[in-house]
């Protein structure tokens, strides 16, 4: 799991992507490890933030690495490829944790969807953002025309996957997609979770689950979560359950 590195200072999760040699690419085993991580701090009801970057400071991620998949067959790679890379960043959208995107340099295809995945970004004045995919004849695959819909406007988008433009840190700033500008994004993205400390981390968490629902991430299962909350909370859920337990009938008061 070397080129996905987790570190936790105090209550921060901090996950860098390190294949510099490549501009930070995605490759299988990468995306393999940062379920791993994922998982864990899924987990970990002691983290209070979750902040992904990359290595360097020419890219936080440039995408997935052609040589991970330019050999896979077509089923291949839409079985395993797409489908795996989006459960993974599915995974990483739904952790009930804040989370945050140190785009310390370019987010380009994969990279930028992953960015997508957070709920807000630092970016540094030098980074760009782009969707190259029609370059190397693919698509989108990892929700960049699903889930990043939501953070930037439907023209914009377009300009991107269609015509193969660069959207600057100071346009993506203007257009509401990055919370900073900052030199040092990592820096920065570690004062902001620093303010948690300051926050409930019930209160926080269901807010986030509200928020998806209503932008529609994954809004059943949002809907549900918040739900089961509110329900295990109750008098009527502690009487089913020692009732089960003592083999009677339960005796609901409706608290």
């Amino acid at each position: 799991m070397s080129d996905v590195v987790l570190e936790i200072k105090g209550d921060v999760a901090v996950l860098t992507l390190k294949n510099p040699s490549k501009l930070n690419a995605l490759t299988i085993p990468m995306i393999e490890a940062l379920e791993s991580h994922l998982m864990r701090i899924d987990s970990d009801s002691t983290i209070r933030c979750v902040i992904l970057t990359g290595s360097g400071d020419k890219a936080f991620c440039c995408g997935a690495d052609i040589a991970g998949w330019g050999h896979l067959t077509p089923a291949e790679f839409a079985r395993h490829w797409v489908r795996n890379g989006h459960r993974v960043f599915d995974r990483l959208a739904r952790l009930p944790q804040p989370t945050i995107a140190a785009l310390n340099g370019h987010a380009f295809g994969g990279g930028l969807e992953l960015a997508s995945a957070c709920d807000i970004r630092v970016i540094s004045p030098r980074a760009t953002l782009a969707l190259p995919e029609a370059r190397v004849g693919i698509v989108q695959g990892w929700s960049g025309t699903q889930r990043l819909l939501r953070l930037l406007p439907e023209p914009v988008i377009k300009e991107m996957a269609l015509f193969g433009r660069r959207i600057s840190a100071q346009r993506a700033m203007a257009l509401g997609f990055a919370a900073e500008l900052a030199e040092d994004a990592l820096v920065s993205a570690m004062e902001i979770a620093n303010t948690l400390s300051q926050m409930s981390s019930r209160a926080t968490e269901v807010s986030k689950n509200m928020i998806h629902a209503a932008a529609g991430e994954d809004r059943g299962a949002m809907v549900e979560a918040l739900g089961s909350a509110a329900v295990a909370a109750s008098e009527d859920r502690e009487e089913g359950v020692a009732a089960f337990l003592e083999k009677r009938p339960p005796t609901f008061s409706g608290t």
